[in-house]
């Protein structure tokens, strides 16, 4: 069973709808409580990094998704759920993140037009069990104006170019982070989706024995 996060910023039901569509069982989280039943979790995102912290601390969320990210379970950020991650967020002033992955979200340089928006090429820097059968320069959906910046460049899996290179595909142990929406990035999204939720299976079936 694979949980998605709702603290009322993230377009759930069409990553919900992607996930079904590649066959795997999904359940929307409106509790903090429910992660605990679960083998997997995608946390969403669309708007602004501190609007998301305070989404998620008034919710109660800040906690238990640290600890489930930290269970070992298979989890995976998107697009805003994906900068959450990191430690601090630089839009409207410093902002502290989840702090489950080292660096900082930045803006995108001046000079070209923000937010950047539409179809992108991802490089492929290093092997990743989300990657598997996706061909290098692959196109997917991007939607932000700001970009991650991994202190580790271990934790970068895949880059995009949008007048900088920008880390589009991060992660380390059990949990990813996605700048792009596999939701919106078919076939491929529907791969990379595909692969996470092989990841969840994997881990549900080894935790069972």
């Amino acid at each position: 069973m694979i949980g998605i996060v709702d603290y009322g910023r993230g377009n759930l039901r069409s990553v919900e709808k992607a996930l079904e569509k590649v066959g795997f069982e999904v359940k929307i989280m409106t509790s903090p409580e429910e992660l605990r039943g679960v083998d997997g979790l995608i946390l969403p995102g669309v708007g602004a990094f501190a609007d998301a912290m305070e989404a998620l601390k008034q919710g109660g969320w800040i906690l238990p998704i640290t600890q489930f990210a930290r269970s070992g379970r298979p989890f995976l950020g998107i697009c805003l759920g994906m900068q959450v991650l990191f430690e601090i967020g630089e839009e409207h002033g410093e902002h502290a993140g989840l702090g489950l992955l080292p660096g900082r979200v930045v803006k995108f340089p001046p000079g070209g037009k923000v937010p950047h928006m539409g179809w992108n090429s991802l490089n492929l820097e290093q092997p990743c069990p989300l990657l598997e059968q996706i061909p290098n320069e692959s196109f997917f959906y991007f939607v932000h104006s700001y970009y991650a910046e991994p202190n580790e460049k271990s934790d970068i899996f895949a880059t995009s170019d949008y007048g900088v290179v920008f880390a589009a595909l991060v992660g380390r142990d059990n949990i990813w982070g996605a700048q792009f929406h596999p939701e919106k990035s078919s076939p491929w999204g529907l791969q990379l989706l595909t692969n996470f939720g092989k990841l969840v299976n994997d881990y549900a079936t080894l935790s069972s024995h």
